[in-house]
Order: structure tokens, then sequence, then C-alpha cells
């Protein structure tokens, strides 16, 4: 199998780096361009795969063709590629956000197996949780391995679309949510008079600990929250200022924020 990516920006790489990691695919069988060479030959020294002279040296290389540019770009790439891939009917995938099944379909018409990716910032640090769905011509085996494939660089699991803008919120955007916590507790610690760095460094191990223990314990968030909390103690005592400001009630209103925002998007 022999993967190409059209685009070698962060993502692209984040994808290639865990798939060449997990030794499902090796760095010999992927290929990349960019329209900024140097991003491509980059991602090339870095990572051993192959810098083509074009989107159209990707596409004839290749059993699957990783769509993995911004979604304004996308149109100009698939009107350059589109005749070439209807011709040849690889596995295209794409991680353009906003971009849906349908638009991909109105492009390359309904031959085309075509799957679509959502992934996060996590991914380039091999923590990324993406969600996959496929047209109506994607093969349930098509979508497994385009799941596998995005698993090599964290978690993905297989979504209904219509779901995607939920998924946007709760994993897409979310991080840069969890950024902001991370810094609000730092600037806690550094009022009550810790370092910027030893306030920092202990806000973002509580948060990473905090998900890994969440994980592996398979317990609900709140048994945890009962364990950390004790009757009258400190925990309590900030988790009901927390509370009276509304800190739960912002998170859900950020989500839908979040979905309404993509839904105007898309109809624009």
């Amino acid at each position: 199998m022999k993967i190409g990516f059209i685009g070698a920006g962060n993502m692209a790489g984040a994808i290639i780096d865990g798939i060449v990691a997990s030794g499902l695919v090796g760095a010999g069988d992927i290929v990349t361009h960019d329209p900024d060479s140097s991003k491509a030959a980059g991602l090339a020294h870095r990572t051993g795969i192959a810098a083509c002279a074009g989107n159209e040296e990707v596409v004839a290389a290749s059993d699957i063709v990783v769509l993995a540019v911004k979604p304004q770009q996308l149109p100009g790439v698939l009107e350059q590629v589109a005749g070439q891939i209807v011709a040849k009917a690889p596995l295209v995938v794409s991680i353009a956000a906003g971009v849906t099944l349908k638009h991909l379909d109105g492009w390359l018409g309904p031959n085309v197996p075509v799957v679509r990716v959502m992934p996060n910032i996590n991914a380039t640090v091999g923590q990324g949780m993406a969600a996959v769905a496929g047209n109506d011509v994607a093969t349930d085996s098509q979508v497994d391995s385009v799941a596998q494939l995005f698993a090599a660089a964290g978690k993905a699991i297989q979504l209904e679309e219509r779901l995607f803008p939920a998924f946007t919120a709760v994993a897409g955007s979310s991080p840069a949510w969890v950024f902001l916590f991370v810094d609000a507790l730092a600037r806690g610690g550094l009022a009550a008079g810790m370092t910027k760095h030893q306030a920092r460094e202990a806000a973002t191990q509580a948060v990473l600990g905090s998900a890994a223990l969440l994980q592996q314990s398979g317990e609900h968030p709140w048994q945890l929250i009962d364990k950390v909390s004790s009757p009258g103690g400190t925990t309590v005592a900030g988790m009901n200022v927390l509370e009276d400001r509304g800190f739960s009630a912002a998170v859900v209103a950020a989500v839908a924020a979040t979905i309404e925002r993509e839904a105007e998007l898309a109809g624009g």
C-alpha cells in the first residue's frame, strides 16, 4: 500500500510520524508534495519519505491520497487533480475541516471512495483524537484502514458524519480550552507566590495525569471527583466556586457555540 500526502504541514507530518513508527506503512511507500517545496523537502529529510515534484505525481504514485491542505486551498488542488483521481479511483482521505463528504463527492463524482477525517492538534505529539467517516462508495474495510492509520498518531473512532460538528467541539476545539484552563491554574499559582515555571509545570502535569487516570481507570469523572474531595475540604471549596461561577455551564455552552459556528461556516 502506497500513501501520498498532498500537503506537508504539521498535521501531515504528525500522521506520517505515527504511521512510520507503528510499522503500518514504511517510509519508502509514502510520498508528499507541498507548494512550499522547503516544507516537503524538510518532511522528506526528517522522515525518509519521498518528495514529489507535483500533486499529479503524488496521485500517480499512491493507492491512498491524503488531502492535507487547508479548506480554502482544497478547491484549487482538486481542480488540478480531480480528473486524474476519477480515472484512477484511489481511496481519497480529506482532513480539511468543514469540508463535507457531499462537497467532496461534488468535486470528484459519485464513484470515488472518500473518507473524511477530523484530527486534532494533539496528533503532533502522538496523542491525537480523530473521527472518521466514509462516503457511500468507501467500503467498511477502507474506512477501517483509514481509522487504523490515524490511530497510529493517537486514537481514532468511526463516527456518523452528522456528528462531526459535535466532535469538532469536544475534541478539535477543546485543546484550546484546556490550554486556557492550564494557564488560569498557573496564574492562580503565580498569584499565590509560585514562579511562572513552577506553576505552569504543576498545572500541566496535573491535567496530563488527570486525563491518564480517567482514561486508565474507566471510572466516571464524578467517581474520581468524589475520590479527590474530602467533606469540608480544600477541593470542595474550590469546586463550589467553579460551579457557582458557571464552570460546567460555560463549557457546555462553548460546545454549543462551536457547533453553531461550524454550521454557519458550512452554510457560507
